[in-house]
């Protein structure tokens, strides 16, 4: 199958899949609740039988599998294994969500992303923040900007912040490089948290004056952690992530051609033994977790699983649908005449708002090391400046913030926040936020690291 003869109409379900997220919970809100799976399986429907039509039966099958169990099947477990540990770790107090807590929590927050990934650390963090900002009436903000932070930005200052990083380690990128990000997420979280500091102060005057109070009846303040044991099956999540992302480089587990060994699915299909390792480690997490943590605690944190079946739902779509969009910027990214930090930061970051930011990430690496450049990083994939590297660092990780769907745990915290209570914004009122607050910080990302 050539990528150059995929058409881009082929792209139509992915966007129409795209618009039923984004406009069937303001129309039909109880169809959608009930019937949210069934659409999804209409609009994969209509790429994978049109593309089977085009291309033979044979070649959709293979690209369905592939993205199944090699971008999706990864993707959902490793959210899964974090939903379940973090929502076995429960945080009580009389800590109260004033602006000057709030701002320290996201900033807390946003370190802890480059530690132990956007994914944990969002489901590590946001149970505490709701909680905290229960007695408030006005805190769908909070949330927002806790995506902006948190499930986005903080992730930008090591591999296992966010996957694309992960994928730069493994063609190459020293692993400590990424911390050469660091003055621009001081800049960004500076001024973000400058915004919602003001922000959060006029709401959170708003709620006063309106009688509501923090139930705060002891004289000082005290905290109860409780299942904190999860911490070690947190970090047995975060060394799978880091083990299916070294593991392949080794020759233990390459073919005598260079691929990557694996359980051969459908012709060459594979999955591989260091995704099986790394599912295997998250489900034994998990199923740890579960066994060995009070049930209480769960109670407490009001765990439910509906957070991610809602999740897992959308985005099999999400995935399956996006295929052609891909394949047909694997074939036309190296042509784009993109050779400027600016243009990679925009191209980049444009492109992981709405689909994956890892293969984003790798076109656009990729794009850059054929430029021929003399001096920079050397990587598997020819040597990359500097500004180059940065620019496509930080569209992928930064702009992932701008829609709900642009990184994992986005939509993971909108919908655990729908579901206790929080009014948050509808899909098109959400990239309103973005563009009022974080458009302007990239256009002066752009203005002082990037020309």
């Amino acid at each position: 199958m050539s990528n150059a003869a995929i058409p881009v109409w082929l792209c139509a379900p992915f966007a129409g899949l795209l618009l039923c997220v984004a406009v069937m919970p303001l129309l039909k809100a109880e169809w959608w609740d009930a019937h949210k799976f069934q659409a999804v399986l209409l609009w994969s429907a209509l790429f994978i039988i049109p593309f089977a039509a085009l291309y033979g039966v044979s070649a959709a099958v293979r690209t369905v599998l592939d993205c199944i169990l090699n971008d999706y099947l990864s993707f959902i477990i490793m959210l899964f294994g974090l939903y379940c540990v973090a929502g076995n770790i429960t945080f009580t107090g009389d800590l109260a969500g004033s602006p000057g807590v709030n701002c320290l929590c996201l900033l807390i927050g946003t370190f802890l992303s480059s530690l132990i990934g956007t994914t944990g650390s969002s489901m590590l963090m946001i149970r505490p923040m709701i909680r905290m900002n229960s007695w408030r009436r006005r805190k769908s903000h909070i949330m927002i900007f806790f995506i902006f932070l948190i499930s986005n930005m903080g992730g930008c200052l090591t591999p296992l912040g966010d996957p694309p990083l992960l994928m730069g380690f493994m063609r190459g990128v020293p692993f400590l490089w990424s911390l050469h990000l660091l003055p621009i997420l001081l800049l960004n979280l500076t001024v973000l948290l400058f915004i919602f500091y003001h922000l959060d102060s006029s709401n959170y005057r708003k709620d006063i004056a309106e009688g509501l109070r923090p139930d705060i009846s002891r004289p000082r303040t005290e905290f109860e952690f409780g299942g904190t044991h999860n911490v070690l099956f947190l970090l047995m999540i975060v060394a799978a992530v880091v083990l299916s992302g070294t593991l392949p480089s080794l020759a233990a587990f390459q073919n005598a051609d260079g691929t990557v060994k694996g359980l051969r699915i459908f012709e060459d299909v594979t999955l591989t033994w260091p995704s099986l390792i790394e599912i295997g480690i998250i489900l034994l997490a998990a199923f740890l977790s579960f066994r060995t943590t009070p049930e209480k605690i769960r109670v407490a944190n009001h765990f439910t699983w509906d957070s991610i079946k809602e999740v897992a739902e959308l985005f099999v779509g999400i995935f399956i649908t996006m295929q052609p969009a891909l394949l047909i910027l694997r074939q036309v990214g190296p042509s784009l005449g993109l050779n400027r930090a600016s243009q990679l930061f925009w191209a980049t970051g444009a492109l992981s708002s709405f689909l994956d930011n890892t293969p984003t990430y790798l076109v656009f690496l990729t794009t850059a090391g054929t430029l021929g450049a003399s001096s920079g990083i050397v990587t598997a994939l020819g040597t990359i400046p500097a500004n180059f590297l940065e620019a496509i660092s930080c569209g992928a990780v930064f702009m992932g913030a701008n829609t709900y769907i642009g990184n994992a745990p986005n939509f993971m915290v909108k919908s655990i926040s729908d579901e206790n209570g929080i009014h948050m914004p509808s899909f098109f009122l959400y990239i309103l936020w973005s563009l009022a607050f974080l458009v302007p910080v990239f256009l002066l990302d752009t203005i002082l690291f990037f020309l």
